[in-house]
């Protein structure tokens, strides 16, 4: 917790000490009160009293009560403005903390996880701190300080306001011990049910094709259930503290008007004299008015702590939720890129990758071992394999999407590790083999992002459109480019989403085009279409296709046959077929014999 309100500004901290002086001020007018309703009291007990003779005290009353009423809205509206600047900045720095990951540091949290801690673990803290600002705050100050007011005044009084804080703190045990680690565990369990929910909405499909929704259904309300058992348990302990808290606060006013009432009956009115009957009645006024005073001050005693209480409620779960924010501040993304790029050698496009290994983690077994390829600038490079294979990690190690374990990769003649994140962003384009489209329209998606054509015109949308066989299907669509696109592209189908990707990398017109097995979801005539006409008007960008069909890379310059890592087989499809058995096993399982001779 400490370590995460370092981040706070110094206006944040500014508005928390200003917050701090303004209850300070306005418990000390709360607890300035009782003392003119003391002077009320003994005024009416008086002959000759008029209404003139209280009005100085208890406009005084008034005046304090409507400056603590001042004061609590101004601490109110501070502790809102510091709450909503922090947690805005904090969600930003998250947010770009997390857009800086690499591959391997969203697995290693997850993305429901980090959905969870960019918002409800931030909703937690943002609670903290209003709370705390408030009445976390007010509480101990306010208990502390009307505690002196009451202390030693008289003996029977102190020990029953003891009595009541004793019970009040055995209370605040139960909770620390035992609701205190539960609250723990909620947002672990909110994590669970996050995921599960994600994962049902987002397979919705696969579970109704299967039917498996009474499965899913099991499994979401197993989450559930132990979510809700959880807040069920901690919020029963919690509801018992009200009444406690009640029955407290009514016993020590019981107990205060009790004892006052024997202290009072004590003092006997001698009928003997006037003078000490007077005396014996402006005792037991005195007394009366005492205990008036000392009742006000011991319900702000209790007040005090019940306002502790709170913090029993909100603590738990924004330690946890500010535990879980500095793992995802403090863990740094392990690509880094320098702030310049080292001149290249002005070939445009060349790769080179020269004995290539890679681990996810150091004890883990190696998913590409000893690679090595050249590719010269316009060649098509083709990847090749059984899945799990390697095929989609190595070529994902060109833009840095992960960094190599051992060897090294160069793109016109220089370390991949010595560009800048943009200037290889520039040089390499990427299309996944699940398309990814945002919110937005067609126009916006293919002019994503920057690059060295932005921003880009219409006519070079179309052209990019054209080159990546989708400019038919979109110019069907009555608004054009301005077609709004769904979250996620879920208005279009595969086919046209994975054309809609391909375009967006064509538009920015890299020096080189990674394509990881985007070809799957075409069919074949789109799939041959978009093959020839990227080799006609694309022939100075060098490509990288990673592919299953045998039919979309037997025209590549280089072909490499993977398998368990490992590069058992390099050439053209013709030289493969001859001599790669892997090769030969793949290309006889999809074509024939005469289909493979014949098509190159």
């Amino acid at each position: 917790m400490f370590k995460i309100f370092k981040r706070l500004s110094a206006k944040e901290w500014a508005m928390i000490v200003l917050s701090t002086a303004f209850i300070c001020l306005a418990v000390w007018m709360d607890l300035k009160t009782p003392e003119y309703m003391s002077k009320i009291t003994t005024l009416l007990q008086e002959k000759g009293t008029t209404t003139s003779d209280i009005m100085d005290p208890g406009s005084k009353m008034l005046m304090f009560s409507f400056g603590s009423f001042f004061m609590t809205v101004c601490v109110g509206f501070l502790a809102s403005r510091t709450a909503a600047s922090f947690t805005t900045r904090l969600r930003s720095d998250i947010f770009n903390q997390i857009t800086d990951y690499s591959e391997a540091e969203i697995k290693k949290f997850s993305v429901p996880s980090l959905l969870t801690r960019t918002t409800n673990d931030l909703t937690q803290l943002q609670i903290m701190i209003v709370m705390g600002m408030q009445v976390v705050t007010r509480g101990p100050i306010m208990a502390v300080w009307a505690l002196t007011k009451i202390w030693g005044k008289s003996d029977d009084w102190t020990s029953a306001v003891g009595v009541a804080v004793l019970i009040i703190a055995i209370m605040l045990s139960i909770l620390m011990f035992v609701a205190f680690p539960k609250q723990r565990k909620v947002q672990g369990l909110t994590d669970k049910l996050n995921s599960t929910t994600r994962e049902s909405l987002t397979g919705v499909r696969v579970v109704r094709a299967y039917n498996a929704e009474d499965y899913q259904d099991k499994k979401f309300k197993e989450e559930n259930k132990n979510l809700t058992k959880l807040n069920l348990f901690v919020y029963r302990l919690m509801a018992l503290m009200n009444p406690v808290m009640t029955m407290v606060s009514s016993g020590l006013t019981l107990a205060i008007y009790w004892i006052g009432a024997h202290l009072i009956n004590d003092i006997d009115i001698p009928m003997t004299s006037i003078a000490e009957a007077a005396s014996a009645i402006k005792d037991r006024v005195a007394v009366f008015s005492d205990m008036v005073v000392f009742s006000s001050y011991a319900m702000q005693v209790v007040i005090g702590f019940m306002m502790m209480v709170a913090i029993f409620i909100i603590l738990p779960r924004a330690l946890v939720s500010a535990k879980r924010i500095n793992e995802v501040l403090a863990l740094e993304t392990s690509i880094h890129f320098n702030e310049t790029s080292k001149a290249d050698n002005g070939h445009k496009g060349e790769i080179e990758v020269h004995d290539v290994s890679f681990r996810y983690t150091k004890n883990s077994s190696a998913v590409i071992e000893h690679a090595s390829f050249k590719a010269q600038a316009g060649q098509t490079v083709a990847f090749i394999g059984s899945t799990g294979s390697g095929k989609s990690t190595l070529v994902n190690l060109i833009p840095r999407f992960y960094d190599a374990t051992e060897g090294w990769i160069k793109v016109d003649g220089v370390d991949v590790k010595d560009y800048s994140h943009d200037d290889l962003n520039q040089k390499v384009g990427y299309i996944p083999q699940k398309a990814v489209l945002f919110s937005g329209t067609i126009r916006s998606n293919i002019a994503f992002g920057e690059s060295g054509q932005s921003p880009l015109s219409d006519e070079a949308i179309w052209e990019a459109l054209e080159l990546a066989q989708a400019k038919d299907f979109v110019e069907k669509q009555e608004a054009g480019l301005d077609t709004p696109v769904a979250q996620g592209g879920s208005n279009f189908s595969g086919g046209q989403k994975q054309r809609l990707a391909i375009a967006r990398a064509l538009a920015r017109k890299p020096e080189i085009l990674i394509f990881d097995d985007s070809f799957s979801a075409l069919d074949y005539k789109t799939d041959r279409l978009l093959r020839d006409e990227l080799n006609k008007k694309t022939k100075s960008m060098t490509k990288l296709i990673v592919a299953q069909r045998i039919s979309t890379i037997m025209d590549a310059d280089l072909i490499l046959v993977l398998d368990k890592g490992q590069v058992v087989g390099q050439g053209i499809h013709k030289e493969l077929l001859a001599n790669n058995e892997v090769y030969q096993e793949i290309a006889y399982s999809q074509l024939s014999k005469e289909e493979l001779e014949n098509e190159k």
